[in-house]
């Protein structure tokens, strides 16, 4: 028998589809899947609710807006290649990244480079693949022109703008005030009248000021702020703004009290931005470049308890997973105050009886903590436990090293 449950208690579990009691991802049984990824703690990614995404945020999207995917939410070989052929492009945060685009089949003309710090050998592996780099830094630039002398190239750049204003209600803020990302934009006219003495052909900006945002009127407010900072910087621009990257900022509910974002006035305004880009920069490209908001609720942490403990009337759902595999649901990965992620028992989607445990993993730390004081299913050794909302910096963002535990599968599904 196949059964809907819903948790409307906590708005980011979303509907689920189960079938005699067992949770079904991409119309398969929880348990079957966890076989196929080892028997042990994984990564369960769900090309469907993917699929869901992309479509949901296209119909929204006005034509002329291009959409790339930020990597470095989930570099899964498996995750990049499904990508492909869904976004117009992809960006990247590392050598590692660019050669998991390139081994992918992305287009390198739709291949942007971003981040601080790129080194030496990131910056020429970059020319050499004919993508574009977007500079963070007066020293990154001049690294980089270097580099294209001594190879003879003259390699795309567009200018990372550190802009003079936030991202409203931003999950990480990194535009505005004193930043590592981007240059400050009041040096940029400088830096751009350095351009045409320089090995370097400029192709754009990339302005962006925050991420894990669920305030549609904020995103749209600093959407058009981007423009209209574009459309100061181009006059002083050394050749057309060929490409304008807005980032993205569009946010997914994790917590109680968190709903999904309203992205009808984000499209209506992307219309409103994209009709006033076309007179004001003609030949730029404008994008929108995502990562969490695409994957993040595609992604399952799934981890079986091994013990059920109670301590002093308090239960404890003891996991073989934990915090070296998911840092972000114990909570030590950008939260200020630890608030739960969706948790479910998955292997008893339709129990009535309900407690409240909490779900720790392994390690030797209080912080291995996986879900403290929730409302599940009554559980215990052999059930698995299911963090939803997982797909994005979930595995590569974790110490899976840490105590020599082994590590999670991944399967793309």
């Amino acid at each position: 028998m196949t059964a809907r449950v819903s948790k409307p208690r906590h708005a980011a579990i979303r509907t689920l589809d189960s079938q005699d009691g067992q949770l079904l991802i991409s119309g398969q049984p929880l348990t079957e899947l966890y076989v196929q990824a080892g028997d042990r703690p994984c990564y369960l990614y769900d090309r469907q609710a993917i699929s869901k995404q992309i479509d949901g945020l296209r119909t929204v999207m006005p034509d002329g807006v291009s959409l790339h995917y930020a990597i470095k939410a989930n570099p899964h070989p498996d995750v990049i290649i499904f990508m492909r052929d869904l976004v117009d492009g992809f960006d990247v945060a590392s050598g590692g990244e660019l050669k998991l685009a390139l081994a992918a089949g992305g287009n390198p003309r739709d291949i942007s480079f971003a981040g601080p710090g790129k080194a030496d050998w990131e910056l020429a592996a970059a020319i050499e693949a004919g993508i574009v780099v977007h500079v963070e830094s007066k020293g990154e630039l001049a690294r980089l022109a270097d580099l294209a002398q001594a190879k003879g190239a003259r390699p795309r750049v567009a200018l990372r703008v550190n802009p003079d204003y936030q991202l409203k209600s931003s999950g990480m803020k990194m535009g505005g005030g004193p930043q590592q990302f981007g240059i400050d934009a009041e040096i940029v006219p400088a830096v751009l009248s350095d351009l045409s003495d320089l090995p370097v052909e400029f192709v754009g900006f990339h302005i962006f000021a925050g991420s894990q945002n669920l305030d549609a009127e904020a995103i749209c407010s600093a959407q058009v702020q981007a423009l209209e900072l574009a459309e100061r910087l181009a006059t002083q621009a050394p050749a057309p703004v060929r490409l304008l990257n807005i980032g993205g900022g569009l946010g997914i509910p994790y917590f109680p009290g968190e709903e999904s974002l309203d992205l009808a006035p984000i499209g209506a305004s992307l219309q409103r931005i994209r009709a006033q880009a076309s007179k004001s920069l003609p030949e730029a490209e404008l994008i929108i470049e995502l990562g969490r908001y695409l994957v993040g609720e595609a992604g399952f942490y799934v981890c079986r308890v091994i013990d059920r403990k109670i301590s002093r009337g308090k239960v404890f759902l003891v996991t073989d997973g934990g915090l070296h595999h998911h840092l972000a649901a114990s909570g030590n990965f950008g939260q200020v105050l630890r608030k739960n992620y969706p948790v479910v028992i998955g292997t008893r989607m339709n129990a009535d009886d309900t407690e409240t445990a909490s779900v720790v993993g392994p390690l030797c730390t209080p912080l291995d903590l996986l879900a403290d004081n929730m409302e599940l299913a009554v559980a215990g050794p052999g059930d698995l436990v299911v963090v939803l909302q997982s797909g994005a910096y979930g595995f590569t963002a974790s110490p899976r090293s840490f105590l020599s535990h082994p590590e999670p599968g991944e399967l793309f599904v």
